[in-house]
């Protein structure tokens, strides 16, 4: 009779989270885990498997619950360009927030750990930044036939300058003190969509 589970692995999981956002894959070891997690090596290992599973289930996770608001702020009726200028804010807002600077966002701080040699890892990278972009991309379509972004501006060109951006606000809010460096940089950005 197999026997049933002393723990929550939803809770687990959201705490194993919770180390590899702080800390970072490497400098995380299953030392670390057990005592975060208060389960046993053997349990990690039948319910999550190895430390790399865990990590790629932990950001499953993250990007589930990741700025779900970004597709309805960006497709709401109505001018679209206030709209991209409120996330670009937002995001530079965030990043310089004490409470969330020391973490940054667990998806760039993959990207820089990770993604060069991890394929799966890079493979998840790629569609949160999916999730980011295409809404930009068709916000920046919009304006456009709405006769706010000028014909000539190329909407797809522009949402990648964004994502490009908002993922350098948030490595530059990780590691700056000073919070104007991200804001002043969003708002020289903005300029763009002039």
């Amino acid at each position: 009779m197999a026997r049933t589970k002393e723990f929550d692995p939803d809770a687990a999981l959201q705490a194993a989270l919770e180390l590899f956002w702080r800390r970072g894959y490497e400098a995380t070891s299953m030392a670390d885990l057990v005592e975060q997690l208060g389960i046993g090596r053997a349990s990690i290992y039948a319910t999550f498997g190895n430390k790399r599973e865990l990590y790629l289930k932990a950001m499953d996770r993250y990007t589930e619950g990741c700025d779900p608001s970004l597709l309805a702020e960006l497709s709401q009726p109505g001018p679209a360009l206030p709209a991209v200028r409120a996330v670009v804010r937002r995001f530079a807002s965030e990043a310089a927030s004490p409470e969330r600077r020391l973490y940054g966002c667990f998806i760039t701080n993959t990207a820089a750990e990770l993604a060069p040699h991890d394929p799966a890892a890079a493979r998840r990278v790629e569609i949160s930044w999916e999730h980011v972009e295409t809404p930009l991309h068709s916000a920046l379509v919009r304006a456009q036939a709405q006769g706010e972004l000028s014909g000539d501006r190329d909407p797809r060109a522009l949402a990648r300058t964004l994502l490009v951006l908002l993922q350098g606000i948030r490595i530059v809010g990780k590691a700056s003190s000073d919070p104007a460096r991200v804001q002043e940089a969003a708002e020289q950005a903005l300029t763009l969509l002039d």
